[in-house]
């Protein structure tokens, strides 16, 4: 008997499967993102179910170049989601939002440069995982939440804890990244009705590695959000989420996404809004051949908009981390 080692052949399978959804240029451009965003939105299990935001004010307090707001509300019946909004002490008129999505770390606090567990001064120096200071200084209003399973909503001094939760959640027909994503677009509500201290007409949504990808998702649903930055997270399924010797967390994963879309062409439905795209060339998690496959394609979707000025991809020189300097320089240039 000849054994057929199943992940393999899975593999196999894989790179024989065309995304059945892949823009082919049959349908106006704008046609097919709405049939697209319809189908991922399906995928991720969402829409839940809209609620009472049910915001409540923690605290108040100033800083030495921000005034910071610590806020909860409630996304979904029964769920409340922790927030820090940071309003730069100089802004003469409301500034835009910046929303900022830690990855795999031990919760929002990094995003605050606010070291609470050991190793992670190292994290925030050696990875510039402090986006909201970044942020502050870029002349943005900062709001820093805390996704899903991370930090004050799951895992604590030895990390995230997703397993469980993720697997629940594909049980009952959602997944982790789709009730991420519901958490970005109901703290967009939030900001609307709530606080005239930011602007909400030029939205940016950037994230690091899990970060990056709830950042990346969110933009394909959610319009509102005119600008992103996603690194080390836009990459094909095939090199990453699929590859024997890389380990992806669960939260990760979404049931079927690979039979009609790859990451790449998800892009599509950012256009014609602009996204910068960020790689590390020794990223052991999300290797940087493949980002620059998946950027290749998004850049297909861009030109096929007529947009392709919109989108970039910052390849910096080491491994997994923010690369801050070339994404905002990046960002600035589109």
């Amino acid at each position: 008997m000849k054994n057929k080692l199943p992940h393999p052949h899975n593999a196999k399978l894989l790179k024989q499967t065309v995304p059945a959804m892949r823009y082919d240029g049959t349908l106006p451009f704008a046609t097919w993102q709405n049939t697209a965003r319809e189908k991922l939105r399906e995928l991720l299990g969402l829409p839940f179910e809209r609620c009472d935001p049910r915001l409540e004010i923690e605290y108040e307090t100033e800083l030495e170049d921000a005034r910071e707001i610590r806020f909860t509300f409630q996304s979904e019946n029964g769920y409340f989601v922790p927030c820090h909004l940071l309003i730069p002490a100089t802004a003469k008129q409301p500034p835009p939002v910046a929303i900022c999505l830690q990855g795999h770390t031990k919760g929002m606090h990094i995003s605050l440069g606010r070291p609470k567990y050991p190793g992670d001064e190292a994290a925030i120096r050696g990875g510039d995982r402090d986006f909201a200071l970044r942020a502050v200084r870029e002349g943005y209003c900062a709001l820093v939440m805390e996704q899903r399973n991370f930090g004050e909503c799951g895992g604590g001094e030895n990390g995230p804890e997703c397993y469980g939760s993720s697997m629940t959640a594909l049980l009952i027909g959602r997944t982790t990244a789709g009730e991420r994503v519901w958490d970005v677009q109901r703290a967009i509500d939030v900001l609307e009705k709530h606080f005239p201290q930011a602007d909400k007409n030029q939205i940016l949504c950037l994230g690091h590695s899990g970060g990056g990808t709830a950042a990346f998702y969110a933009a394909c649903l959610d319009e509102r959000i005119k600008r992103v930055i996603a690194s080390c997270a836009v990459c094909t399924y095939e090199a990453s989420l699929a590859a024997v010797q890389i380990h992806h967390c669960a939260c990760n994963f979404i049931p079927n996404i690979r039979k009609y879309f790859d990451m790449g062409d998800l892009g599509g439905l950012i256009a014609p809004r602009k996204l910068v795209v960020a790689a590390g060339r020794e990223d052991g998690a999300f290797p940087v051949d493949g980002v620059t496959n998946a950027f290749d394609m998004i850049q297909t979707m861009y030109r096929a908009a007529g947009c392709g000025e919109n989108c970039a991809l910052v390849t910096g020189g080491s491994g997994h981390r923010f690369y801050a300097d070339q994404t905002w320089d990046a960002l600035r240039r589109i």
